[in-house]
C-alpha cells in the first residue's frame, strides 16, 4: 500500500490551511460539509490521526471516530427530515476512494430521490452548507 501523504486535501482542511464548513470538531475528528455533495445535506467525519484509509488506520483512532460517525448520522437524519442515512467508507481507488485519508460520508437518503455523482453537479454554494450545517448543529 502506498504511504500517507501528508499534503492530500484533507490533511490541508485539518491543519486550516484549506477552509470547510465545520459542523463540529473536536481533539479526535472533524465533521464538515461535503462541497461536492451527492445528496442535500451530505457530511463527511474525518479523524485528526493520520492515515489513507480504514486499511492502515490505528485501531484506537477508530474507536474514538466511529461514536461520532454515529452521532452526526442521528443529527443529520433528525434535522434534515431524511428518511434514511447511508454511511460509506471507501478504501483504496478500486473502491471508489479519491482523497487518501481516512473519512467516513454521512448522507440522508430522501425518499425518491436518487444520489447525484459525486462532484456531478460541482462544487456547492458555500452560504446554502452553511445553512445546513447550522441545522445539524443545532440537532446535535
Amino acid at each position: 500500500m502506498p504511504s500517507y501523504d501528508p499534503d492530500n486535501i484533507f490533511a490541508k482542511i485539518l491543519a486550516g490551511d484549506i477552509p470547510s464548513v465545520k459542523v463540529f470538531e473536536n481533539d479526535d475528528c472533524i465533521a464538515i460539509m461535503d462541497v461536492f455533495p451527492q445528496t442535500e445535506g451530505h457530511c463527511l467525519v474525518i479523524p485528526r490521526a493520520p492515515s489513507r484509509n480504514i486499511l492502515d488506520a490505528d485501531p484506537a483512532s477508530l474507536a474514538a471516530t466511529v461514536p461520532h460517525v454515529q452521532k452526526l448520522a442521528k443529527a443529520v437524519k433528525s434535522a434534515l427530515g431524511a428518511d434514511g442515512i447511508r454511511v460509506m467508507q471507501f478504501n483504496e481507488t478500486p473502491s471508489g476512494q479519491t482523497v487518501f485519508h481516512l473519512h467516513w460520508h454521512v448522507m440522508p437518503i430522501y425518499e425518491g430521490q436518487s444520489l447525484g455523482a459525486h462532484a456531478g453537479g460541482g462544487m456547492a454554494d458555500t452560504a446554502k452548507l452553511e445553512v445546513l450545517a447550522e441545522k445539524i448543529r443545532a440537532a446535535l
